[in-house]
This record gives C-alpha cells, structure tokens and sequence, in this order.
C-alpha cells in the first residue's frame, strides 16, 4: 500500500479538474491517500476510509503557492510518501519525491496563444515542475516528444492517456434522437482550428451543406480569443450558428448524441478527448490530421480532414460516412484506471 498526497485544488476547473477527478477513484482502491483542497472539491471521496483530507484553499500558480504554502497544509503531506500533482504547478516546502503532469506544451509550440510575458512566465513554470519532480507524466507519445525538445527534459516521461469520464458511460434514460447538427467543442484560441472550420461551414454551405453548427461554450467568453473569428461569428445567424452557454455535463452528453457527427479542426493537442467523448456516446468524428490524433485515434473509425485546409474539410463534412463506434473498444484503450494504474506501478518501482 502506498501514502499518497494528492493535490485536488483543480477538481472543477476544466479538463485537469476532470482528469484528478477520475484517477482518485483507482487510487484509493489500494492505497492511502491525502487529498488537498477545498470540501466541495474533495467531498465524493472524503468519507472512505483510506482517506484524510487537508483542506487548502490557495490558488494554484499563486505567489503563496510558490512562496508561503501554509504550514498545517505542509505538515499533513509530509506524513505521506509521495506528493502527486495532475499539472506543473508544485507548493514549496515539499520534501517528499514528487511525481507531476504537463498534460501539453501549447503555449511554447503555438506562436501567438500569449504575449512575451506569458510565454516566459508558462515555461519557467514547466521548467519548475521538471527540476523539482521526480518523473513527469504526460498523455501522449506526441508531448512526450515536444517537452524533450523545448523543455531539454532528461527525467523519465512515463505517458499515461486520458479516459473516458464516468458520466459518458452511463445509459440515457431514454434514446435521444439524431438532430441536423454538427458540434465543435473547445474555444477560439488559434489553435483549436475554429477559423478553418467556419472557412468550410461557408463553403460547403455554397453547396448545399443545411446543418446547424453548434459551439459549445458562452459567446462572450470566447472574446479573449482571435478577434477576426469573434467578428465573424458575429455576423453568422443564429439559425446556422449556435453557442450553447455554458452547459453541465450531462447536457454535453446530450449534445454528443444528438449531433450527427463531432468536428475537431484543432491544429494543435496534447491528447484531443472531444473525438474520444463523443464516440464513447456513439457520435463519430471528423478530425484534422495532426500527428496527436493520428496517434490517438489511428485506430479508431474517425474520419480526417488536412490539417488547416478548408477546402477539404469543406468536402468532408459533405461528404461525411458516419461509421459505426465500438464503444467497447475504446474502453479497452482508453481508461483512468489503467492511467492510474501506471501511476502506481512508477511510484511502487520508484520506492523500491
């Protein structure tokens, strides 16, 4: 049985939140852990027994997290054997070997994402969680590439994939019907290729493409974006373009099946799991050739379109065979509990 601290100060803040929230099930089923963080963020696991918490409300990437993490909080770690973050951020004061995860390195590879002060300021926090971890996980082949090239990363980089969230496993109550629609998950940073995906939603619409497009996400939020884009977006009708506002996850789930197919038009992922969701619910998927997802979803019945072209993302969505899912074989793949597994067979060998 391994002790292991857990910081769950992400649990409901997007993805990295989600991937905390997942593995902490397979963790506690044979060792003893400590999770850091607030009740709300820690109260689905807090009454098992294998369990202590410490609650800790400072922001990570904060000047206390770095320079002041409050004793109490220090203490109660260091009564564990490892210290595990689900990102680069690490609280100073932790002497215990620490094991952290740089789930991408977009801000580095992406021209433009941030100014000069932001690119700085997310690479000395890479730079940090590589100095002071032990091992570094990441979640695909392909990350694992990118941080030894710009980070000059020499530790071990075990990969350990994304899963499918327990949610998407569950049966509707009822079967939900097929709408006209297509559905892009994601934001209007440049590189999650929403231009090259409105550049083809107009052109196939020239040629007789009538699905509604429909953006997951609130309008407004994504003005921190590409201002080309928001104007264009703009000026689209409702009637063919629609934002969903900010949505729960059961009614994603929803809007995975009820959508003909999902598009990801992304130019650059660290892992990409919207193609992952919406297969798990039945929904096939549309995705550009980056090498991630050749390398995640190679196997699987996606269809790809050329990377940032939208002529030939125009012809696919009219074009598009919605191939049967096998959902059963993406389980196989694609799971928290052989992530977390991973997880503790690298700190088991590590203690040895």
């Amino acid at each position: 049985m391994l002790r292991i601290a857990i910081d769950c100060r992400m649990i409901g803040s997007g993805g990295i939140g989600s991937f905390i929230h997942e593995l902490i099930p397979f963790f506690l089923e044979n060792n003893q852990c400590l999770l850091i963080g607030t009740h709300e963020q820690c109260m689905d696991f807090v009454r098992l027994s294998n369990v202590e918490f410490c609650y800790c409300d400072v922001k990570p990437f904060s000047l206390q997290e770095m320079f002041n993490f409050p004793q109490d909080v220090l203490d109660a770690i260091h009564k564990y054997d490892f210290y595990f973050t689900p990102y680069c951020n690490i609280p100073s004061g932790i002497e215990l070997p620490i094991f952290s995860t740089i789930h991408d390195i977009v801000f580095l590879d992406v021209k433009g994402l941030t100014g000069t002060l932001g690119r700085i300021g997310r690479k000395f926090f890479y730079k940090r969680a590589v100095n002071y971890s032990e091992e570094i996980f990441t979640v695909s082949e392909f990350s694992k590439e990118r941080i030894q090239k710009q980070l000059k990363c020499k530790k071990p980089l075990p990969v350990i994939y994304n899963g499918v969230s327990t949610y998407l496993t569950e049966p509707f109550e009822s079967e939900v019907e097929k709408n006209d629609q297509i559905l892009f998950v994601g934001n209007i940073k440049k590189h999650k290729g929403l231009k090259v995906l409105l550049d083809a939603f107009e052109i196939a619409g020239t040629k007789g493409f009538s699905s509604k497009l429909v953006i997951v996400g609130n309008k407004d939020n994504f003005r921190t974006g590409d201002e080309e884009t928001v104007s264009r977006l703009n000026k689209m009708p409702s009637e063919k373009v629609q934002f969903t506002g900010k949505i729960s996850n059961h009614q994603l789930k929803t809007l995975y099946a009820q959508s003909k197919f999902l598009v990801q038009p992304s130019l650059y992922e660290g892992f990409g799991i919207p193609p992952l969701e919406a297969m798990t619910v039945g929904t096939p998927a549309l995705i550009s050739d980056i090498p991630v997802f050749k390398e995640i979803y190679g196997d699987f019945p996606v269809q790809f379109f050329k990377s940032e072209n939208a002529e030939d993302l125009a012809e696919k969505l009219l074009n598009f065979d919605a191939k049967k899912v096998d959902i059963s074989e993406i389980g196989k793949k694609y799971s928290y509990k052989a992530s977390a597994e991973k997880i503790i067979e690298t700190l088991t060998n590590y203690k040895k």
